[in-house]
């Protein structure tokens, strides 16, 4: 194949240079790279209109002394480092910690992996971790000695690189729920139900911790769901549908086999049958309850209902179907008429972030270039400016996870798997740390023997936009 003498135009440079189409386009872009400073992935080559792709024949007009224009930005070279890189390998186990950051674990004290689990993701709520940094009460009930102990608990992980031994968080637990000190027949602790702890624990949260210059608890402003609530009698058209407000903590996702997603498990929970006694018909009826949310908090608890007792056995048999759940959830079909009212400008002022992107994100590949990174980025608030720890958008982000593995709520294994970044995720296996990808994470959604998710913590997703630029005013 020829070689052709072409010109290439960069900006106000250009260089005469020889292209032999016989060898790839990969090194004629390396050549260019070799004078301009532009990787290859950022080049783009154009000729009459044609862009250059993996072969020659995608440049139309090819031939001597074509000018063919170059778009895309040098990249300056990495400067030599000042110190001398020092490997993993070659690092003290000190040294490995601190640099890698590796957080700490908890050591297991006997079947206490329920414990770990559940402080490891409560414990990446920053505004719960703040909270309990500046709790006091000099009482000494048995409400006040648990948090007390979780908040030395959690400011020893905050400031270790070594796993931590949580007696005394556990004696205190021990203390005011006996139950979780069941010993077995060989002389064990009984492994218990995680989220049954997660519930006493974020109650005795709830009863002790209150921001400071606040009247309502922690727990309330930060967990609480409020439901609008209708109850029609099914039997009886005669009958009126009565209204009630009601409230919630967690939301449980309810398993049957027609349950593949977790949003249907949720959706199909507030629509549900009971019986009671009518009025009306004097004697008992079917009634269809159906719940709206009508407040949503800053961060969203589900348990997905994988036990079932099996009176044969006497066991809380585990549901072991794949249920999917998503990195991104966004429960605005939940709700009722009138938050989803107060959740829209939110809503809108996203999809107006995301469409601003995407046009920036496309004028850059147009051009060639790489997006600005170092811009000024502003977080908006997640809460209502009159209901601070509430939720204003109905749009949230997986930060935690709690698995269960093995057959039975009485026995197995819990694990917490927790975000670092978007496709970054620690594995808390109790005192074993490592590092997973999201794609690990999706793989929890059961089906079998494997780690499946028993607690789901999703936070509030929070809208990043860029600082308008300061205009300074003129003076005459």
């Amino acid at each position: 194949m020829p070689v052709f003498s072409v010109t290439v135009k960069w900006g106000k440079e250009k260089y005469v240079l020889d292209l032999d189409t016989s060898e790839p386009v990969e090194d004629f872009k390396a050549l260019l790279m070799s004078h301009t400073g532009v990787v290859p992935d950022r080049q783009k080559l154009i000729l009459k209109g044609s862009i250059l792709k993996d072969s020659w024949d995608s440049l139309k007009g090819l031939k001597q002394g074509a000018i063919i224009q170059l778009m895309g930005s040098a990249t300056a070279l990495p400067e030599a480092p000042v110190e001398k890189t020092l490997f993993e390998e070659d690092m003290s186990e000190q040294q490995r910690a601190s640099q890698l950051k590796i957080p700490a674990g908890l050591e297991n004290l006997g079947n206490t992996c329920y414990m770990s689990a559940t402080v490891q993701c409560l414990r990446t709520i920053p505004e719960l971790q703040h909270a309990l940094s500046v709790y006091s009460n000099p009482s000494m009930n048995q409400s006040t000695v648990i948090v007390k102990e979780l908040k030395n608990l959690v400011h020893t992980l905050q400031n270790s690189s070594e796993s931590v031994k949580p007696m005394l968080f556990l004696n205190s637990v021990f203390s005011a729920f006996p139950r979780f000190a069941e010993v077995s027949e060989h002389g064990g602790f009984v492994q218990q139900d995680a989220n049954e702890f997660w519930v006493e624990l974020v109650q005795c949260i709830q009863q002790e911790l209150i921001r400071t210059g606040k009247t309502k608890s922690f727990v309330d402003e930060f967990f609480r769901l409020n439901f609008a609530q209708s109850l029609k009698c099914v039997e009886s058209a005669e009958e009126p549908v009565t209204s009630q407000e009601d409230k919630a903590y967690q939301l449980s996702c309810f398993i049957d086999s027609n349950v593949k997603h977790l949003f249907t498990g949720l959706k199909n929970k507030l629509k549900e049958n009971l019986e009671k006694h009518s009025s009306v018909l004097d004697r008992n009826a079917v009634y269809e309850k159906t719940s709206l949310i009508s407040r949503l908090p800053a961060y969203l608890s589900i348990q997905l209902i994988r036990f079932e007792y099996k009176k044969a056995k006497a066991v809380n048999a585990k549901i072991l179907k794949d249920v999917k759940f998503t990195p991104s959830l966004d429960v605005f079909e939940l709700c009722s008429p009138e938050l989803q009212s107060k959740l829209i400008p939110m809503r809108e002022r996203f999809k107006a972030e995301e469409e601003r992107q995407d046009e920036e994100r496309k004028q850059a590949q147009l051009k060639g270039e790489p997006l600005k990174k170092d811009r000024k980025i502003n977080k908006e608030p997640f809460s209502f400016a009159d209901d601070e720890g509430s939720n204003n958008s109905g749009m949230y982000e997986l930060q935690a996870v709690l698995t269960h593995k093995g057959r039975a709520s009485s026995s197995g294994h819990y694990v917490a798997w927790v975000k670092e970044t978007a496709d970054r995720w620690i594995m808390f296996d109790d005192d074993k740390i490592s590092y997973v990808t999201l794609d690990k994470i999706k793989e929890l959604s059961g089906g079998g023997d494997w780690h499946t998710a028993y607690v789901l913590l999703y936070g509030p997703r929070i809208l990043e936009v860029e600082e308008a630029p300061k205009v300074e005013s003129m003076q005459e």
